[in-house]
């Protein structure tokens, strides 16, 4: 058994200083409480305890490159003593839009942000200064970030509570939220092309933009159904709305040119964070110039005082340069898919009724009889008790999974630490 006493002091001392002793939701529930971490290295992390951990969170997607790549450290730190920022322009900065220009088939202008939930809402912005609408189209289980008109729709007490397809019940993901503010939305089911259709057509003189994670990595990770993206591609042309991808995650992850470039599939507004930058802060929106141009134009207000500093720039140009280099695209899902099958056989062996979905790169696994999950209401179905069973089972044994069964696989995992989580997962399996 690992012991943890050395985290659970530090956290008692954070909860002094820290609400809850730390600075995003999320990592309080880590296992078996907020954890403390020293240091990483490649696809390795390590707690102030000394456990060693085999990481597939990966910062919750960043760290393509592992932990602690030493060319992106050895740019970052090289670039960061000509300046930290310089409330004005360098060189790197336009070096870095340039490459997404080239990679990216939507960027043909960008700006850069420091976190995905402010991209979102200048994509918003955008949208509406535009079309002169107002409303977003967004979809259940689908996460654009924290602030307050995207806080919607992605928690729910049962599948039932949603009520009919048609017109979803929606739940606050906080308190402190405007009144009035679920009304900048509509939300419905993914990967339902014809209720999208028949929505538009009802309310298309309302709606600015329609927003969607080309893959739906925040509540399990499912693909989107064949002809489903293009649909939204044709209803966006024909009705004055625009398509915006969310791909924080999918962004550099399973091409450097996002989904859009892996799906064939090309948004108006695009967002990309996490991985083009290796964990450190910075996110992009990017889009075609007939909708960028208001940016350009100053009708449309973006600023931040810490956009594209020299740190981040530079560990975003390093990022590409050793994705370009090492191309590891393939291997990352060669990787994954054999640690979904892996998942599988297990879970087969065991008795266990596991479903692993996914593209590879990333993918998610939830202990529920449904051979398939097309939308948020069938995650809600999944185990989630047994699911948190064999995630802290796996941490206990050194494996690191995100709590809600998402793994990552970076450019750095070994197919020996791919059979050693398929056999840590085995072992696990039937203990649960």
């Amino acid at each position: 058994m690992k012991t943890y006493s050395k985290s659970a002091a530090l956290l008692e001392r954070a909860k002094k200083v820290l609400a809850s002793g730390v600075s995003s939701e999320f990592r309080k529930y880590n296992h078996p409480h907020a954890l403390f971490y020293t240091h990483g290295k490649g696809s390795r992390i390590y707690d102030v305890d000394g456990n060693e951990y085999l990481d597939f969170t990966l910062s919750q997607g960043p760290l393509i490159l592992g932990h602690s790549h030493p060319e992106v450290l050895k740019a970052i730190a090289e670039y960061s003593e000509m300046g930290q920022l310089f409330a004005g322009q360098h060189i790197r900065e336009i070096e870095l839009a340039e490459k997404l220009n080239e990679l990216i088939p939507s960027a043909e202008l960008m700006r850069f942000c420091l976190d995905g939930s402010e991209a979102v809402q200048t994509a918003f912005r955008v949208a509406r200064a535009k079309t002169g609408k107002n409303k977003f189209l967004r979809f259940e289980g689908h996460y654009h970030g924290w602030m307050d008109n995207v806080c919607w729709g992605i928690s729910a007490p049962s599948p039932d509570a949603l009520g009919s397809r048609e017109n979803p019940n929606v739940f606050p993901w906080t308190q402190g939220l405007p009144e009035g503010v679920e009304n900048d939305f509509i939300i419905l089911p993914w990967n339902d092309l014809e209720l999208v259709r028949k929505t538009v057509a009802e309310r298309a003189p309302e709606i600015a933009a329609i927003i969607t994670e080309p893959i739906m990595c925040n509540n399990g990770c499912i693909e989107p159904n064949p002809g489903f993206l293009a649909g939204l591609r044709e209803i966006c042309t024909e009705h004055n709305i625009a398509l915006i991808f969310d791909e924080v995650i999918t962004g550099f992850r399973i091409s450097l040119g996002g989904a859009q470039k892996y799906f064939g599939i090309t948004p108006d507004l695009s967002i990309f964070a996490k991985a083009i930058a290796s964990g450190y802060a910075i996110s992009a929106i990017v889009g075609k110039y007939e909708w960028m141009q208001l940016i350009e134009q100053a009708k449309v207000i973006h600023a931040g005082t810490m956009n594209a500093g020299n740190p981040t720039v530079a560990a975003a140009l390093a990022t590409i340069t050793v994705l370009e280099k090492e191309q590891p695209h393939e291997r990352m899902f060669r990787l994954g898919k054999k640690l979904m099958k892996g998942l599988r056989n297990a879970a087969a062996e065991s008795g266990h009724a596991l479903l692993v979905e996914g593209p590879g790169p990333m993918f998610a696994i939830s202990f529920t009889t449904l051979e398939k999950t097309s939308d948020y209401r069938d995650t809600l179905v999944a185990d989630k008790a047994k699911l948190g069973k064999f995630i802290s089972g796996m941490h206990e044994e050194g494996i690191r999974v995100i709590g809600r069964g998402l793994w990552y696989i970076s450019a750095v995992h070994t197919d020996e630490e791919i059979e050693l989580a398929i056999s840590t997962a085995a072992k696990v399996l039937k203990t649960i």
